[in-house]
C-alpha cells in the first residue's frame, strides 16, 4: 500500500476539518492508506484502520479482540498520571464489550430480548411523556438556554432510569461521575475515583434488586442465579453508561448540525415523514461514538496489510462512515440520502445492543423539538459552541439556543 503520508504520532483529534468532520489528518490517511501504520505516545508500533471496508471486515473478524487482559494496553493519546506502558488491564466482571466469545455471548445473551425493536416501540410512549415533560421545562425559561443541560441530556438519561430502575433523584450524581469518567485528559487517580463511585452505588442498587425486585431491567437480571453482584454490577455500569451518553451527545450535536443546515431542517420541517431517514443521515455524518480498539491474536491480512500478533488497532467508525468509497457525497449532511450501512452503531457480535432504543429516542426528541420551537436557533455563533475533543464521546459541552417569546403580530 501507499506509504505517501507520513505515519501518525498518536491519534489525530483536532476537529480542524469542522465541529462534524473527521480530523484532515485521519482522513488524508483514509483516502491514502485506509489500514495505517500509528505510532502510539508509548512507542508502540500498531494501525490505524478508517475504510469503510476495512472497519467492517476488521469488527467482523473475532481473531481481532476486544479483551484488554491479553497483551500491554497501548492508548493512543496521552492520559495524564497514567504510566508509558501499563500491563495487561484486569476484566471487569459484567462489562462485556470488552470480552469475547464465549463469555461475551454468555451475557449478552441476557439482554437481549430487552432491546427489541417491538419492546422499543412499546417504550416509546414513555419517551414522548418525558420529551414532552422536559420541553415544557424548557419552554418556561427565558432564553437563551443550554439544550444540553435542559433538553438533550435529561431526556436519555431519564429514560434509562426508568427502563433499569434506577431513582431519578440519583441522575446528576451517576452523570458527573460518568461525565470525568469518560474525560480523556482528567488524571487517572480522579477518572478511577469516579469509577470506582458509579460501582459501588450499582453495586448496592443491584443487591437491593436482588432482594426486592421490580418492574424494571435490573429487576430482570437480578432474577438470575447465575449472575453474581458483581456481574450484575458491570452490566448496570455498562447499560447506565451507555443508555444515556451516546444518544444525548447524538441529539445535541445533531440538533447543532441541522441548525447549521437551514436547508435540511427546512426540508424536515415540511415533512415530518422525513424524520426516520434523517436520524440514520445524522447517526452516519456524526458517529459520536467514534474510536475502538482491538488486540490482534495473531497475523492477520487487512487491507493489503499485514497486522502482527500483539499489535493494537484503532478503529475510526466517522472516518469509516465518511469514505467515498462506500457513500457518494460523504460528507455532505442530505437527508434524503438512504445511510443504510453505516457503521455508526458498529458492526459485528459488539454492535451497539440499544440500537434501536436510541433510534426511539431520537426521533421522538427531534420531533418533539422542532415542533413545540419551530423557530429555534443557535444563541452564539457556531465557532463558540464548545465541542467535546476531551472527551471519549464526542459532542458538545454546552449548545446555547434561543427562540421567539413574543407572539408574531
Amino acid at each position: 500500500m501507499s506509504d505517501s503520508v507520513p505515519v501518525p504520532r498518536g491519534l489525530p483529534m483536532e476537529r480542524d476539518a469542522g465541529p462534524f468532520d473527521p480530523p484532515r489528518a485521519i482522513t488524508r490517511l483514509r483516502e491514502a492508506r485506509p489500514v495505517s501504520p500509528l505510532l502510539f505516545p508509548d512507542g508502540h508500533e500498531g494501525w490505524l484502520v478508517t475504510g469503510h471496508d476495512a472497519v467492517r471486515r476488521l469488527l467482523a473478524d473475532h481473531r481481532f479482540s476486544s479483551r484488554q487482559d491479553i497483551g500491554p494496553l497501548h492508548v493512543p493519546y496521552g492520559i495524564p498520571g497514567m504510566p508509558a506502558v501499563t500491563e495487561p488491564s484486569p476484566q471487569l466482571p459484567g462489562v462485556f464489550i470488552a470480552m469475547d466469545p464465549p463469555d461475551h455471548t454468555r451475557l449478552r445473551r441476557r439482554l437481549t430480548g430487552a432491546f427489541t425493536v417491538r419492546r422499543m416501540q412499546q417504550l416509546e410512549q414513555s419517551v414522548v411523556d418525558i420529551a414532552e415533560r422536559r420541553l415544557d421545562e424548557m419552554a418556561r425559561l427565558t432564553p437563551p438556554v443550554d439544550l444540553v443541560r435542559e433538553f438533550a441530556l435529561p431526556v436519555p438519561s431519564l429514560v434509562i432510569c426508568e427502563l433499569l430502575g434506577v431513582p431519578a433523584q440519583d441522575r446528576e450524581s451517576f452523570q458527573a461521575h460518568s461525565a470525568t469518567f469518560m474525560e480523556r485528559e482528567v488524571e487517572l487517580d480522579t477518572k478511577m475515583a469516579a469509577y470506582g463511585a458509579m460501582m459501588a452505588y450499582l453495586a448496592e442498587l443491584v443487591t437491593a434488586k436482588r432482594a426486592d425486585p421490580g418492574d424494571d431491567l435490573l429487576s430482570d437480571l437480578a432474577r438470575h442465579d447465575d449472575l453474581g453482584v458483581e456481574e450484575l454490577t458491570g452490566m448496570a455500569f455498562l447499560l447506565l453508561l451507555a443508555g444515556h451518553e451516546t444518544t444525548a451527545n447524538m441529539l445535541a450535536l445533531g440538533t447543532f448540525a441541522l441548525l447549521e443546515h437551514p436547508d435540511q431542517l427546512a426540508d424536515l420541517r415540511a415533512d415530518p415523514g422525513l424524520l426516520p431517514g434523517a436520524v440514520e443521515e445524522l447517526l452516519r455524518h456524526l458517529s459520536v461514538a467514534d474510536i475502538f480498539y482491538r488486540y490482534a491474536t495473531e497475523d492477520i491480512e487487512l487491507g493489503g496489510e499485514i497486522i502482527k500478533k500483539g499489535s493494537t488497532v484503532v478503529v475510526s467508525l466517522l472516518a469509516a462512515d465518511r469514505d467515498p468509497r462506500r457513500f457518494d457525497d460523504p460528507d455532505a449532511l442530505d437527508i434524503h440520502r438512504t445511510a443504510r450501512g453505516h457503521l455508526a452503531f458498529g458492526h459485528g457480535v459488539h454492535q451497539c445492543l440499544g440500537q434501536q432504543l436510541a433510534r426511539v429516542e431520537m426521533r421522538v426528541s427531534l420531533r418533539s423539538l422542532l415542533c413545540r420551537f419551530p423557530d429555534l436557533e443557535l444563541a452564539v455563533p457556531a465557532g463558540q459552541v464548545r465541542l467535546r475533543t476531551d472527551m471519549n464521546i464526542y459532542g458538545v459541552h454546552e449548545l446555547p439556543v434561543t427562540w421567539r417569546t413574543e407572539p408574531v403580530r
